[in-house]
């Protein structure tokens, strides 16, 4: 991409968030109707105090003068008062208000744009880094709203107001302050524009520097295992060096701005005071004239240096908001609207399905079966060989490249996928809980279930007499990383869940990997219990699980090379047989 391309693309995010700032456009009217009210003190205030300095000039002929001074003073002090109250005021609605509401409803929006993306993302995509777009990235887009807001409404409508007010107070020495304004402009357009990489390059190790540190922790038992704490240390050290750096010198570009505005204007200073000091001995200008210009000089530095602020940090909200909208815009899954009829008996049919996740390495192709209603389906076969990506079909969470998959003769692609996940139940191999009560964890699918109906689906899965030796019982808070609950017991409220759910269709995958023989016996009877008239489909890693299996689907390189019984299919002597007599020896 060129700088040019780049450039464009900037304008069109700065344009982006100015569009989503509309919603707030009330507030920030009002912001505005501040800014006009702090522009007239900021006008006022050296306007009375060179007024008051060229009276005092004289005051050794008038003792009365100090006392006639006093209302003047006081509107004055008023003056300033009011100029600091406003400036609070403003501050509280740009900082506290719109920024809060900013970044509440942009979180709002990123995360039901994640419910509304394809499950390929988020495969492909670190958990790491949707945190950082979602949450750091929106929370610097949202504290900087009050910079390039301020710059908007006050910074260049204070310039040039106090640019009039400068020439109509004494344009000798007013030239001098406008002439080296438009330089400071210049410098700080040019010098923001240089950390715009930088930034974009720093948000990007955010993002990585999130992944790593989710991922660490996430997996850390494994990590203590192997012994590879010192390898994680050494790259997050890297990497944080790195974020580290690239950090330091976007900031450098961004605030070194500031510092050259300040020495412009103290050029100015010097030029205003040389220039003004020969108009006092040469041409009787009054010495208030001329403190008036100084002071509207010092006020038009204040905007100038906002500005250069606001300038470097527009650069750095940029940044931040490319990747959110990025996130943003992303193609959402099509979905169709319709629903199930009910009641669903349980036939699934697949015709002619193709699918892959890289269209350049085809994984399922031309896969034909007929599953009839109420039948216990195998699904057997060696690592890749297309097991769960048949899952994956059967749920929707991926749309095949050709064929059908129907359900009692009706094409899943027909209904939406809400619709079709809600045939399904599914015990899986890993199992999960959230941080809530057991009671809450069971309920997860059925949330208008009674706490009967709860104790019901608990009983039959054979874990209500762990459950009430818990120290609350059903009400005992647990998650995923809870030790409360062993991993057999965790399974067995997966098992419990699927039960409540009670739905038509069925997904097992092996459940009874990793648990001692006695909880796995359990498991086991829990399972024969949730499949009892459904069409189950069973992910099986050890063979010994599935020889009651109704229909054995052997899946080799994504096509089913055999299907039968298990007696059938070891008569053959064929691809079943031999994964089978590896496990067994026989």
């Amino acid at each position: 991409m060129s700088k040019k391309e780049k450039n464009r693309l900037f304008d069109e995010t700065g344009r982006r968030l100015l569009k989503e700032l509309r919603p707030l456009r009330y507030r920030i009217l009002l912001a505005a109707v501040i800014c006009l009210l702090l522009i007239g003190c900021a006008v006022a205030g050296p306007t009375l105090l060179g007024n008051l300095i060229n009276r005092l000039y004289g005051w050794k002929d008038n003792p009365d003068l100090i006392r006639s001074m006093i209302p003047e003073l006081l509107i004055l002090f008023g003056v300033y008062a009011l100029e600091g109250l406003l400036s609070y005021g403003k501050w509280y609605l740009l900082q506290i208000t719109v920024s809060r509401y900013f970044c509440a409803g942009m979180r709002i929006r990123i995360s039901d744009k994640l419910r509304r993306l394809p499950i390929s993302y988020m495969d492909k995509t670190p958990a790491g880094d949707i945190i950082e777009r979602m949450m750091e990235d929106v929370g610097n887009m949202a504290d900087s709203i009050f910079d390039i807001v301020s710059i908007l409404l006050s910074g260049f409508l204070q310039i040039i107001v106090i640019a009039i007010t400068l020439l109509l107070t004494d344009w000798r020495l007013a030239i001098p302050v406008i002439l080296l304004a438009p330089l400071s402009v210049l410098l700080s357009t040019r010098m923001a524009t240089l950390g715009q990489e930088r930034w974009d390059r720093h948000y990007s190790l955010s993002g990585e520097l999130t992944s790593l540190a989710e991922e660490a922790f996430t997996n850390y038992p494994a990590t203590k295992a192997f012994n590879r704490e010192d390898v994680l240390q050494k790259k997050y050290e890297e990497l944080s060096a790195r974020h580290q750096n690239n950090g330091c010198l976007a900031n450098f570009l961004s605030s070194i701005v500031q510092p050259v505005i300040a020495c412009v204007d103290s050029l100015a200073y010097i030029v205003v005071s040389v220039v003004g000091g020969w108009l006092i001995l040469n041409r009787g200008v009054a010495i208030g004239t001329v403190v008036t210009v100084i002071l509207f000089a010092r006020h038009l530095s204040d905007p100038l240096e906002r500005v250069a602020y606001g300038l470097g940090f527009v650069q750095q909200i940029k940044s931040a908001a490319k990747r959110v909208f990025d996130l943003l815009d992303l193609p959402e899954e099509q979905d169709a609207e319709g629903v199930a009829e009910a009641p669903v008996r349980g036939k699934v049919e697949f015709r002619h399905v193709d699918f892959s996740y890289d269209p350049t390495r085809p994984l399922i192709r031309d896969l034909n079966t007929v599953i009839r209603p109420g039948q216990k389906i195998a699904i057997v076969g060696p690592t890749g060989a297309g097991k769960t990506t048949i899952v994956n079909l059967l749920m929707r969470f991926y749309d095949i490249r050709s064929g059908q998959i129907l359900i009692d003769g009706r094409d899943v692609s027909e209904m939406s996928r809400a619709e079709v996940r809600r045939l399904f139940a599914m015990v899986l191999q890993d199992t999960w809980l959230f941080r809530g009560t057991v009671a809450e964890n069971v309920a997860y699918g059925s949330p208008e279930a009674t706490r009967q109906d709860i104790i019901e689906a608990c009983d039959h899965a054979y874990c209500d007499h762990f459950i009430r030796r818990l120290p609350q019982g059903y009400d005992t808070t647990i998650s995923e990383d809870s030790t409360a609950v062993s991993a057999g017991q965790k399974q067995l409220l997966t098992i419990a869940r699927a039960l409540l759910a009670d739905r038509p269709l069925l997904i097992l995958d092996e459940a009874t990997s990793n648990v001692d023989t006695r909880t796995e016996l359990l498991i086991q009877k829990a399972m024969d219990h949730l499949m009892g008239g459904r069409t189950c489909f069973v992910i099986a890693h050890r063979l010994s699980t599935i020889v009651d299996a109704d229909l054995i689907l052997v899946i080799r390189d994504g096509q089913i090379v055999e299907q039968g019984t298990h007696e059938s299919l070891l008569e053959k002597k064929g691809f079943y047989y031999e994964l089978f007599r590896s496990q067994y020896m026989i």
